[in-house]
C-alpha cells in the first residue's frame, strides 16, 4: 500500500459499538497516529467523543464504506466487509428501499416484511425465468432459477436450504420456491403434478404448524421436499421427508400458544352434519387445546382453513373415507386428553371415572374395546425372566402414560399422512434429476431449553459445518480457476462441538446408555456428563445448577435443562395399549400401529417414507431412541445435501412485534451471527473479497493511469502497471486469468484516489475557467469604462458651452418677459373683477329660478317614480310567480320526460295518457245525461202542474160565473177574488221557479260543454308538447351524440375483433394441444421407446377444421373410419373417442366464428355507411333497424360468453381424458349425446331469440304508429270544434270509443304474443330440465363405471365404445351412400344442362356470324389468356407440392410478390369456370392443410412465416376482389370485373382464410419476439451506444458465481445496432414478400411493445441499471428506434407510442429529484408509468459517482402521496404476452390476372393457360 496513506485520518467515517443500536456511525475529527491512546470522533448529532484505543482489548473501529456502495444488492461488493457494514446495508435496503432480499455471496438473506408484497406474481416469475442470477435484483425466484438452470446445465441435483428463526418466513420462502418450480417446470402432461406439490403445503401446515409466542404459523417439524424432474426438466413427481415433529405440543402448550392447527380447525367445523358423531365442541372444552388460554389467532378463520385442508386432501387423492378416519383419530386424541383419572386412597393406584363420556367417545372413534382400554390406562405389565406381573399405576404415571399414548397416536398419524402424500406424488416415470427444498428450524435458544432445542441446535451445527465447507470449497475453486496462489484460510470448524454431541461417549451416547438403565434418572445422566466432558472446550457446567449443562455452539452459548431428556428420548408407550389399538375394528387405525416389518414391501423406486422411521414395539430390546433416530435421519439428510449443489436462503426476523418494515438491529445481529452470514463475510474477507474483471477495472480507474499506459493495447498490462504504481504491498492484490483480486479495503483506497483525482481535476478546471472568466470580464469592463469616459467628457464640454449661451439669452428673455407678465397680470385682474361681478349677479338670479323649477320638477318626478315603483313591484311579483311556475313546470316536465323515455317504446304509454281523459269525459257525459233526465222530469212536472192549475182555474171561473149568476153576495165575490189572486200568485211563482231551473240547467250545460272543450284542448296541447319533446330529443341526440356513438361503435368493433381473435388463438392452441395429446397417446402404442414424431407427419386437423361446399362431416367421418380400419378397432378406441369429441366441438366453433365474422362485417359496414352518408333525420324504419341491431348484438355477446365457457369446459374434459388412460368410454358416449342435445337446444333458443327480437321491434313500431295516430286525432279535434257546423256529441263519443277499442285490441294482441313467448320459454325451461335429468343419469353411469375395478372398467369401456362406433359407422356409411347417389344424379343433370346451354350458345354464335358485312381476321378465343390455369384432378397433389410444400421464398423472390397466391386463385377460377364444385373444394382444402403443415414444420422460420402470411392474405384479397360483390369491385378495372367468379360463393372459405391469416400472424409475432428477445436487454440497457458514458461499480459474488456461463467467451452481448439491423431485416423480408403495409405496421407495433415490456421489466428488477447514465443511454437508444421508424415510414403505425413508458422511465432517471417542484414535475411527466413503477424506479436509483446524490426517503414519500389519486393497477411489471388485435384491411391488387407470367423454375409444366 502507498506509504503516504493511512485510513484513520481526518474526515474518515467509522463504526463504533453502541449498546442500543449495536453500531453507531462517527467521523474522525483529528488525524490518528500510531501509538495514540485516544481517537477523536464526532457523532452524527455533532456530539464529540474520545474513543479509547488499546489494540489487544479495544482495537481501532471499523471503517465505513463510501456512500456509493451503500444499498448494494450483494454484501460482498462492499469494500469493507465486517458486521456493522453488513447490518447498515441491510437496514438501508429494508427501511429506505423496502427491499427484503439481499445477496451475501452464495446466501440470499430474506427479511420478513410482515406485509403482503406484490412481488410474487406470474409476471415476476416470467421476468426471472432464464435470467442469470447476478443480472436481476435479489429474489427467491432468482435462487430457484439458479437451481433450475444448474440442474439443466450441469445435470446435477440441487438443494435449496431455507433456515431461520421461528417467524422469520422460512415456510413462505420455501412455498414460493416450490411455486416457481411448479410454474417454470410444469408437467408436460395434464397430470397436474405441480398442483399436487403445492397442495401438500396446506395439509402439512395444518398438521405440523402451530401458534407460538414468536410466530402465528410456526413449523414445528423440519421437512425436505424432493421435486423430481424428467429428461426434459418437467415435474414428474415429488417426495417429502420430515424431521423431529414436536410431539410434546400435542399434550402441552405454553401460555399464549396453541396446539397444532388441525385440532382447532376440526373444532371450528364440529357443527357440520358429517361431524356430529365425533362428539366435538369448542376448543375451550378440551384440555389439549386450551392450555395456552387463547384458542384464536387474529385474522385467521379456522373453519375456512379446514375447508382448504379438505380440498387439498381431495386433490392429493385421499378418499373421503380415509379423510374421515383421520378426523376421527384427531377427535379421539382430544377425547383422550379429557379422560379423568382419579387417584385411589393408597396413592399407588388409580381409576377412571365411571361412565366417562370421553372414554366412550375415544373407544368408539378408534373402534377398540372399552373395558380393555379402561383397564390398561391404569395398569401396566412387567415381564421378568420367568413371570409376568400386572401392576397398578399411580395417577401421575397413568397421566404420563395417557399423554405418551396421545403423542404416539398423533406421530403415527402424521407419518401416515406424509406417506400417503408421497404415494400421491410419486410417479412411474424414471426420475432424471431432482431439486430439494429444505425447510428446517433455525438455531433456537429460550429461557428454558429442553430436548427439542438440543436436537434443533444439533441439526444446525451439522448444517453450519456443511455450509462452511461449501463456502470454503467455492473460494478455493475460484482461486484455482484464476490461477491464484492458494493460501489456507482459517475458518471456524465446529467439528469439536459436533463430536461432543454425536461421537463415542458423547452426549447422545450417554443419554442412550442412561435410558437403558432400569432406574436411570436425569440427575444421574447430568453427573455423567460433568464427569466425561468437563474438560471439553465446548462444554460447561453452570455454577448454580446440577441438573443443567451448557454447550458453546457456533452461534451462542445455550444452557439446557436435563429434566425430561430421558423421558423424551425413550418415547415410552406401553405395549398393551398399542396392542389394543392394533386390534381396532377400523383398518386405518390398525394400519397406523402395524409394525414396520409387518408392512408390505414397496416396489417403487421412489422413497415414499418419512425420514423418521416408524418406532418398533416398545418391548423390543433394540428399540431405537428418539435421539438415535434423529441422528440417523440427520446423517441421511447430510449425505443427500452433500450429493447435491446447495443454495442457501437465510430468513431474518426484523423485530419481535410483527410490525411491518420495522428493523431491530440487536435482533438482526443475533440472527446474522446464528445463521452463518457473518461467517461467510469473514471467510470472504480473509482472502480477496473484491474482484474486478480487467475491462471493468480499466473502464473505472483509467483516470488514474498515465498516457503511456492508456496507449497500451493490452488492458491487462495497463492494469498491472497501475496497481504496481498505486499499491506498494504486493500481497494486497493478485492478478488472475480474467480478474484482479483485492484484499479488503483496497477498493475503497482506489475509490478514494479516483475521487481525489476527480476532485483535483475539478479544482484545476474550476481555477482555469474562473481565471479566464475573470480576465474576460476585466477586459470588457476596462474597454467599457474608457468608452464611457470619452463620451462623458465630450458631453460635459458641450453642455457647459450650451449653458453659457443659454444664460445670456435667459437674461434678455427675463427682462422682456417680466414686463409683459406684469402688464398682463393687471389687465387680467381687472377683467376678472368685472367678470366676477357679472357672473355673481346672474348666478344669484338663476339660483332662485332653479330652486323654483326644482321644486316643481320634484313633484312631477315623485309622482312618476311612485307610480313606476308600484308598477315595478307588481311586475317583480308577477315575474317571480312566473319563474316559480316555470321552475315547477320544468321539474314536472323533466319527470314526465324521464317517464316518456322509459315508456317511449310501449303502447301502454298512450293508453295511460288517454285513460284519465276517457274517464273524465265519461263522467261528464254521465253527469250531463243525469241532468238532462232531471230537466225532462222537471219539465213534465211543470206541464202537469200547469195543466192541473189550468183545469182548476177554469173550474173556478165556471163556479164563479155560476155563483155570480146565482148569488150576488159581495162578500163571497171578494173571497173568491182573493182566492183567485192567491192562485195566480202561486202560478207566477211556479213559472218563475221553472224559468230559474231552466236558466241553471242552461248555465250548467254550458259550463260542462266549456269544460269538455278545455279538456280536449288540453289533451291536444299535451300531445303536441309530447311530439315536440320527442322531436327535440331526437334532434338533440343526433346533434350532440353522433361523435360519441361513432366512438362507441368503434370501441365495440375493436373489442369484438379482440374477442374474435382470442377465440381464433384459443382454437389454434386447442388444435395444437389435440395434436400433442394424440402424439402422446400414440407413442406408447405404436412407437416403442422415447422418440419424437417427424415434423412433417400429417394430422387429422386438416380434415375436419373447415366447412366446405359439400357436407364436411361426411368426409371427416370417412377419414376417421379409414384411420380406425388402419389402426385396428382395439388400438383406435381411445383416440377416436377423443377425435369425435373434438370434431363436434370444432364444428360448433366454426359456426360461432361465422356468426361473429358476419356481425363484425355488419358493424363495419354500418360504421362506413354512417361516415359516408350525410346526417339526416332518422326514419321510423332506421330506428327499428337500429333497435334490432342493438338487441342482436347483445344476444351475440351473451352467446360469445357462453361459447368461451363451453370452450373452457371442453379443455378441462380433454385434460381429464388425457390424464386418465383407463377412463370410461361410456362417459364419452354420454357426453356426445348430451352435446348433440345441447346443440339442438341452442338452435331452438336461437330461433326463439329471433322471434323475441322481431316482437320487440314490432312493439316499438306499433307504439310509434299509435303515437302518430293519436297526434293526427289531436290535430283534427280542434278543427272539428272550430267548425261552424254543429257536431253531434254522440257521434264523437262513438268515434272515441272505437279508438279505445282499437287500442284494446292492439294491447290484447301484444299480450297474446307475450303469453306465447312465455309459453315458449317455459317449454325451453322444461327441455333444460330434461337435459339436466339426462346429465344426472349419465353421472350415475359414470359412478357405476368408477366403482368397477380397473380391468373391468377398461373392458367395459372398450366394449361400449366399439359398439357405439360400429353403430355410428353403419349409419354414416348409409348417409354417405345416399349423398353420393344424390350427388351423382345432380351432377349428371347439371352436365346435361351445361351441354344444352353450350349448344344453344354455339347456335346463336353461328347464326350471328353471317351477318358480318365484310371479312375480318378473328383470333380464336381459345388462344387468348383469360387469367385461368387448368390442371388435371390427378395433378392436384403435385400442384400443392410444387406451390406450397416444396417452394422456398428465394425461388420466387425475383418475380411478382405473392405469385403462389395468384397461381392458386387462377386454378380456382378455372374450376369455377367449368362449374366443378369438387375441384374447388378439394383444391382449397388441400391448400389450407398444406399451408398449415408447412408452417408447423417451419414454426421458427421468420422468412417462411412472413412469406405465407403475405400469400394467404393475398389469396384472401383475391377471393374478395373477384367474388362479384359490389362492395369489393369499386376499385376493379373492367378487365378485372370480367374475371370475377361466376358459379360459386366462397364466403365460407374467405372466413377460413381470414382465421388462418390470424393464426399465421400470431406465429409470426411469436417467431420475431423469440429472435429479438435475447437482444433487447443487452441492446437497450447494457450496450454503450454513447461511448464512455456508462460507469462501472464494484460487483459482488453473484456476478462471478456459477450463475453466469463463463465457458468460452461468456454470454453473447448485443448492441443497439444489432437490434436495429434485426428489425430492418424483418421489415425488408416482409416488404420483399409483398406483405400489406398496414400489416407490416401492426407487426412493428407489436415488436416495439415487446421491446418496451422487456426493457422496462428489467429496469424495474435491476438496481445496477437505475442510474443517470443509463437514463441518458436509454433515451438515446429510444430516439434511435424512433428515427428508424421515421426512416421506414412506420411512425404512423402507433409503434412509437408503445415506447412511451420506457421513454418516461429514462426521463425519470435524468430529472432532478430533490424539491417538491421536482416531485410535481415528475408526477406530470410520468403519465404512462404507474405509481408503483415510479416509486420502484426511485427506490432503485443508484448514483455511480460520489458527486451524484441519492433519492431521499422523504422525496419518495412525497411522490407516493401525490400519486395516491391515480387508479393504477397493482401489477408492477408490463405484460409481455399481450398481443394487439390484428386487422387485415382489404387491399385489392391492380395487377391483371392475364398479365402474370409463370416462371419455369416452379416446375408447373402440367398446368395449361386457358
Amino acid at each position: 500500500m502507498a506509504s503516504n496513506y493511512f485510513p484513520y485520518s481526518k474526515y474518515t467515517r467509522v463504526w463504533i459499538p453502541d449498546p442500543d443500536e449495536v453500531w453507531k456511525a462517527a467521523e474522525i475529527t483529528k488525524d490518528y497516529k500510531e501509538g495514540d491512546s485516544t481517537l477523536h470522533l464526532k457523532l452524527e448529532d455533532e456530539t464529540p467523543l474520545e474513543y479509547p484505543v488499546n489494540p489487544p482489548k479495544n482495537p481501532l473501529p471499523f471503517l465505513r464504506n463510501p456512500d456509493i456502495l451503500v444499498g448494494e444488492n450483494d454484501l460482498t461488493a462492499l469494500s469493507y466487509l465486517h458486521e456493522p457494514a453488513v447490518l447498515h446495508n441491510l437496514r438501508v435496503r429494508f427501511l429506505e428501499s423496502n427491499h427484503i432480499y439481499t445477496y451475501c455471496g452464495i446466501v440470499l438473506v430474506a427479511i420478513n416484511p410482515y406485509e403482503q408484497l406484490h412481488i410474487y406474481g406470474e409476471e415476476v416469475i416470467d421476468a426471472y425465468s432464464g435470467q442469470n442470477m447476478g443480472d436481476m435484483d435479489p429474489h427467491i425466484f432468482a435462487v430457484a432459477e439458479e437451481a433450475y438452470k444448474q440442474m439443466a446445465r450441469d445435470e446435477r441435483n440441487q438443494s435449496i436450504i431455507v433456515s431461520g428463526e421461528s417467524g422469520a418466513g422460512k415456510t413462505v420462502s420455501a412455498k414460493y420456491a416450490m411455486r416457481y418450480f411448479a410454474t417454470v417446470g410444469g408437467s408436460a402432461s395434464d397430470t397436474n403434478v405441480e398442483e399436487k406439490v403445492l397442495a401438500s403445503s396446506p395439509i402439512m401446515e395444518a398438521i405440523g404448524n402451530a401458534k407460538t409466542t414468536r410466530n402465528d404459523n410456526s413449523s414445528r417439524f423440519g421437512k425436505y421436499i424432493q421435486i423430481g424432474f424428467s429428461k426434459h426438466y418437467h415435474i414428474i413427481g415429488a417426495n417429502m421427508r420430515t424431521y423431529l415433529l414436536e410431539k410434546s405440543r400435542v399434550v402441552f402448550q405454553a401460555e399464549d400458544e396453541r396446539n397444532y392447527h388441525i385440532f382447532y380447525q376440526l373444532c371450528a367445523s364440529s357443527s357440520l352434519e358429517e361431524f356430529k358423531d365425533l362428539g366435538l365442541s369448542s376448543a375451550e372444552d378440551f384440555t389439549y387445546t386450551s392450555l395456552g388460554e387463547n384458542i384464536f389467532i387474529e385474522g385467521v378463520d379456522d373453519a375456512e382453513d379446514f375447508v382448504k385442508t379438505r380440498e387439498a386432501f381431495t386433490l392429493l387423492g385421499i378418499k373421503e373415507s380415509a379423510q374421515f378416519g383421520i378426523f376421527k383419530i384427531i377427535a379421539s386424541i382430544l377425547h383422550l386428553g379429557n379422560i379423568q383419572i382419579c387417584a385411589e386412597r393408597d396413592g399407588e393406584s388409580c381409576r377412571i371415572m365411571k361412565d366417562d363420556p370421553h372414554l366412550k367417545h375415544f373407544c368408539k372413534l378408534l373402534g377398540v374395546e372399552l373395558k380393555q382400554m379402561e383397564h390398561w390406562l391404569c395398569h401396566r405389565k412387567l415381564v421378568t425372566g420367568s413371570e409376568t406381573y400386572v401392576k397398578t399405576m399411580s395417577m401421575k404415571q397413568a397421566t404420563n402414560s395417557r399423554d405418551a399414548l396421545s403423542k404416539h397416536i398423533y406421530a403415527r398419524m402424521f407419518d401416515w399422512i406424509v406417506d400417503n402424500i408421497n404415494k400421491s406424488l410419486q410417479t412411474s416415470f424414471k426420475q432424471h434429476s431432482f431439486i430439494g427444498v429444505l425447510d428446517i428450524y433455525g438455531f433456537e435458544t429460550f429461557e428454558v431449553n429442553s430436548f427439542e432445542q438440543f436436537c434443533i441446535n444439533y441439526a444446525n451445527e451439522k448444517l453450519q459445518q456443511q455450509f462452511n465447507s461449501h463456502v470454503f470449497k467455492l473460494e478455493q475453486e475460484e482461486y484455482m480457476k484464476e490461477l491464484i496462489p492458494w493460501t489456507l484460510i482459517d475458518f471456524y470448524d465446529n467439528q469439536p462441538c459436533i463430536d461432543l454431541i454425536e461421537a463415542k461417549l458423547g452426549i447422545l451416547d450417554l443419554l442412550d446408555e442412561e435410558c437403558k438403565v432400569p432406574k436411570g434418572t436425569d440427575q444421574n445422566w447430568a453427573q455423567k456428563l460433568y464427569k466425561q466432558h468437563s474438560k471439553s472446550a465446548h462444554f460447561q457446567k453452570p455454577r448454580m445448577s446440577n441438573i443443567s449443562f451448557i454447550i458453546i455452539h457456533f452461534a451462542d452459548k445455550v444452557e439446557y435443562q436435563c429434566e425430561g431428556f430421558l423421558e423424551k428420548n425413550r418415547d415410552t408407550v406401553y405395549e398393551e395399549q398399542i396392542n389394543i389399538l392394533k386390534a381396532s375394528e377400523f383398518p386405518l387405525v390398525a394400519d397406523l400401529f402395524r409394525d414396520k416389518e409387518d408392512a408390505p414391501v414397496s416396489k417403487s423406486k421412489v422413497n415414499v417414507r418419512a425420514a423418521k422411521p416408524n418406532p418398533k414395539a416398545p418391548n423390543k430390546e433394540h428399540k431405537k431412541t428418539v435421539g438415535l433416530q434423529f441422528r440417523s435421519s440427520l446423517h441421511l439428510l447430510m449425505d443427500t445435501l452433500n450429493a447435491t449443489t446447495p443454495h442457501y436462503v437465510r430468513c431474518i426476523k426484523p423485530n419481535d412485534f410483527k410490525e411491518s418494515f420495522s428493523f431491530d438491529s440487536r435482533r438482526a445481529v443475533q440472527q446474522l451471527r446464528a445463521c452463518g452470514v457473518l461467517e461467510t463475510i469473514r471467510i470472504s474477507a480473509a482472502g480477496y473479497p473484491s474482484r474486478w474483471t480487467y475491462p471493468d477495472f480499466f473502464s473505472r480507474y483509467r483516470v488514474l493511469m498515465k498516457k503511456s499506459d492508456l496507449a497500451i493495447a493490452d488492458k491487462k498490462v495497463s492494469c498491472k502497471n497501475l496497481l504496481e504504481t498505486l499499491i506498494k504491498d504486493p500481497d494486497m492484490f493478485q492478478f488472475g486469468k480474467s480478474k484482479i483480486f483485492f484484499r479488503a479495503g483496497q477498493v475503497a483506497y482506489l475509490e478514494k484516489l479516483r475521487a481525489d483525482k476527480f476532485r483535483a481535476a475539478c479544482i484545476k478546471i474550476q481555477k482555469t475557467v474562473r481565471g479566464w472568466l475573470g480576465r474576460v470580464r476585466y477586459k470588457k469592463i476596462r474597454k467599457s469604462a474608457i468608452l464611457i469616459q470619452r463620451y462623458g467628457r465630450g458631453y460635459l464640454a458641450r453642455r457647459y458651452a450650451e449653458y453659457l449661451r443659454l444664460t445670456r439669452a435667459a437674461i434678455i428673455c427675463q427682462k422682456q418677459y417680466r414686463m409683459v407678465r406684469e402688464r398682463r397680470a393687471f389687465l387680467r385682474v381687472r377683467r376678472a373683477v368685472v367678470t366676477i361681478q357679472a357672473y355673481t349677479r346672474g348666478m344669484y338670479t338663476r339660483r332662485i329660478f332653479r330652486e323654483f323649477m326644482l321644486h316643481h320638477k320634484a313633484m312631477i318626478i315623485q309622482k312618476h317614480v311612485r307610480g313606476w315603483m308600484q308598477r315595478k313591484k307588481f311586475q317583480r311579483a308577477r315575474n317571480a310567480a312566473i319563474i316559480i311556475q316555470c321552475g315547477f313546470r320544468r321539474v314536472r316536465a323533466k319527470r314526465q320526460l324521464k317517464q316518456l323515455k322509459i315508456d317511449a317504446k310501449s303502447a301502454q304509454h298512450l293508453k295511460n295518457l288517454n285513460s284519465g281523459m276517457e274517464n273524465k269525459i265519461v263522467q261528464l257525459q254521465k253527469k250531463m245525461d243525469a241532468q238532462s233526465k232531471g230537466y225532462k222530469q222537471q219539465n213534465e212536472q211543470l206541464v202537469v202542474a200547469n195543466a192541473s192549475l189550468g183545469t182548476e182555474v177554469t173550474k173556478l171561473q165556471k163556479e164563479l160565473e155560476l155563483f155570480r149568476s146565482q148569488k150576488s153576495d159581495d162578500n163571497l165575490v171578494t173571497s173568491l177574488q182573493d182566492e183567485l189572486a192567491r192562485l195566480r200568485a202561486a202560478l207566477e211563482e211556479a213559472y218563475a221557479e221553472r224559468k230559474r231551473m231552466e236558466e241553471e240547467h242552461c248555465t250548467e250545460k254550458l259550463g260542462f260543454e266549456q269544460r269538455i272543450e278545455e279538456l280536449e284542448k288540453e289533451n291536444a296541447m299535451l300531445k303536441r308538447e309530447k311530439e315536440d319533446m320527442n322531436q327535440r330529443i331526437l334532434l338533440y341526440s343526433k346533434s350532440t351524440d353522433q361523435d360519441t356513438r361513432d366512438s362507441i361503435l368503434q370501441s365495440e368493433l375493436d373489442a369484438e375483433r379482440q374477442r374474435y381473435q382470442n377465440l381464433v388463438k384459443e382454437y389454434s392452441r386447442l388444435e395444437q394441444k389435440y395434436d400433442n395429446l394424440k402424439e402422446e397417446m400414440s407413442l406408447p402404442k405404436f412407437h416403442p421407446g422415447h422418440k419424437r414424431n417427424p415434423s412433417n407427419q400429417s394430422s387429422l386437423e386438416s380434415d375436419s377444421n373447415y366447412p366446405s361446399i359439400s357436407t364436411s362431416e361426411v368426409g371427416d367421418t370417412e377419414d376417421a373410419i379409414q384411420q380406425m380400419e388402419d389402426m385396428g378397432i382395439e388400438k383406435a378406441a381411445m383416440d377416436i373417442s377423443l377425435f369425435m369429441k373434438l370434431q363436434k366441438r370444432v364444428r360448433e366453433l366454426e359456426q360461432e366464428r361465422k356468426r361473429l365474422q358476419t356481425n363484425i362485417e355488419k358493424m363495419e359496414e354500418l360504421n362506413k355507411r354512417k361516415s359516408n352518408e350525410p346526417k339526416s333525420p332518422t326514419t321510423e324504419q332506421e330506428n327499428a333497424d337500429l333497435a334490432y341491431n342493438n338487441l342482436k348484438r347483445q344476444e351475440l355477446e351473451s352467446e360469445n360468453k357462453k361459447l368461451k365457457n363451453d370452450l373452457n369446459e371442453l379443455r378441462k374434459t380433454i385434460a381429464e381424458k388425457a390424464s386418465q388412460n383407463n377412463s370410461s368410454n361410456e362417459l364419452q358416449d354420454g357426453y356426445n349425446v348430451l352435446l348433440s342435445q345441447l346443440r339442438a337446444a341452442n338452435e331452438e333458443l336461437d330461433a326463439r331469440k329471433e322471434e323475441v327480437i322481431i316482437l320487440r321491434t314490432q312493439i316499438v313500431s306499433n307504439a310509434q304508429q299509435l303515437e302518430k295516430n293519436g297526434h293526427i286525432e289531436c290535430t283534427e279535434m280542434p278543427e272539428l270544434n272550430n267548425s261552424k257546423e254543429p257536431i253531434d256529441k254522440e257521434e264523437a263519443m262513438k268515434a272515441y270509443q272505437g279508438l279505445c277499442e282499437s287500442k284494446k285490441l292492439l294491447e290484447a294482441q301484444l299480450q297474446s304474443q307475450s303469453r306465447q313467448h312465455k309459453d315458449e320459454l317455459e317449454a325451453l325451461h322444461t327441455q333444460i330440465e330434461l337435459l339436466k335429468d339426462d346429465i344426472e343419469k349419465k353421472q350415475e353411469i359414470l359412478n357405476y363405471t368408477m366403482s368397477l375395478s380397473p380391468e373391468d372398467k377398461v373392458a367395459y369401456s372398450v366394449q361400449q365404445e366399439i359398439t357405439r362406433l360400429t353403430n355410428d359407422n353403419l349409419d354414416l356409411k348409409e348417409l354417405v351412400e345416399k349423398l353420393e347417389k344424390n350427388e351423382k344424379k345432380l351432377k349428371k343433370q347439371l352436365r346435361i344442362y351445361m351441354k344444352k346451354v353450350q349448344e344453344l350458345e354455339a347456335l346463336q354464335a353461328s347464326r350471328a356470324k353471317p351477318e358480318l358485312s365484310r371479312q375480318v381476321t378473328v383470333q380464336r378465343k381459345e388462344k387468348d389468356f383469360e387469367g385461368m390455369l387448368e390442371y388435371s384432378k390427378d395433378d392436384e397433389a403435385l400442384l400443392v407440392k410444387s406451390l406450397i410444400t416444396d417452394i422456398r421464398p428465394s425461388v420466387v423472390s425475383a418475380t411478382v410478390p405473392c405469385l403462389p397466391a395468384y397461381i392458386l386463385f387462377m386454378c380456382i377460377r378455372h374450376a369455377d369456370y367449368i362449374n366443378d364444385d369438387q375441384k374447388v373444394e378439394s383444391l382449397l382444402t388441400s391448400t389450407i392443410n398444406a399451408i398449415k403443415k408447412v408452417l408447423k414444420k417451419n414454426n421458427d422460420d421468420f422468412e417462411m412465416t412472413s412469406f405465407w402470411l403475405a400469400n394467404t392474405s393475398r389469396l384472401l384479397h383475391c377471393l374478395k376482389q373477384y367474388s362479384g360483390d359490389e362492395a369489393f369491385m369499386t376499385q376493379n378495372s373492367s378487365k378485372q370485373n370480367e374475371h370475377c367468379l361466376k358459379n360459386f360463393d366462397l364466403a365460407e372459405y374467405r372466413q377460413v382464410l381470414s382465421d388462418l391469416s390470424i393464426q399465421i400472424y400470431q406465429q409470426l409475432i411469436k417467431v420475431a419476439e423469440g429472435i429479438i428477445q435475447p437482444m433487447i436487454v443487452s441492446a437497450m440497457l447494457e450496450s454503450e451506444s454513447i461511448p464512455s458514458l456508462a460507469a462501472v461499480k464494484p460487483t459482488g459474488y453473484r456476478n462471478r458465481s456459477a450463475s453466469m456461463d463463463t465457458d468460452g467467451s461468456g454470454p453473447c452481448s448485443y448492441t443497439l445496432d444489432a437490434l436495429i439491423r434485426q428489425l430492418g431485416q424483418f421489415h425488408s423480408i416482409m416488404g420483399e414478400h409483398g406483405l400489406d403495409p398496414e400489416i407490416v405496421g401492426q407487426v412493428v407495433r407489436q415488436l416495439f411493445h415487446c421491446i418496451n415490456a422487456f426493457t422496462l421489466n428489467n429496469l424495474l428488477l435491476r438496481k445496477d441499471v437505475c442510474s443517470w447514465s443509463t437514463g441518458m443511454q436509454l433515451r438515446y437508444n429510444t430516439s434511435q428506434m424512433e428515427e428508424w421508424l421515421r426512416a421506414n415510414n412506420l411512425y404512423q403505425s402507433k409503434a412509437a407510442a408503445t415506447l412511451e413508458p420506457i421513454i418516461q422511465a429514462a426521463q425519470l432517471l435524468q430529472v432532478k429529484k430533490k424539491t417538491s417542484q421536482d416531485a410535481e414535475a415528475i408526477c406530470s411527466l410520468c403519465t404512462a408509468l404507474t405509481a408503483q413503477q415510479i416509486v420502484k424506479i426511485l427506490n432503485l436509483y443508484t448514483p455511480l459517482n460520489e458527486f451524484e446524490e441519492r433519492v431521499t426517503v422523504s422525496f419518495i414519500r412525497d411522490i407516493q402521496s401525490r400519486l395516491q389519486e391515480r387508479n393504477d393497477p397493482q401489477q408492477l411489471l408490463v405484460d409481455t404476452k399481450h398481443i394487439f388485435p390484428v386487422l387485415f384491411p382489404y387491399t385489392p391488387s391492380a395487377l391483371s390476372l392475364d398479365s402474370l407470367h409463370i416462371p419455369a423454375s416452379l416446375g408447373l409444366d402440367f398446368i395449361s393457360r386457358v
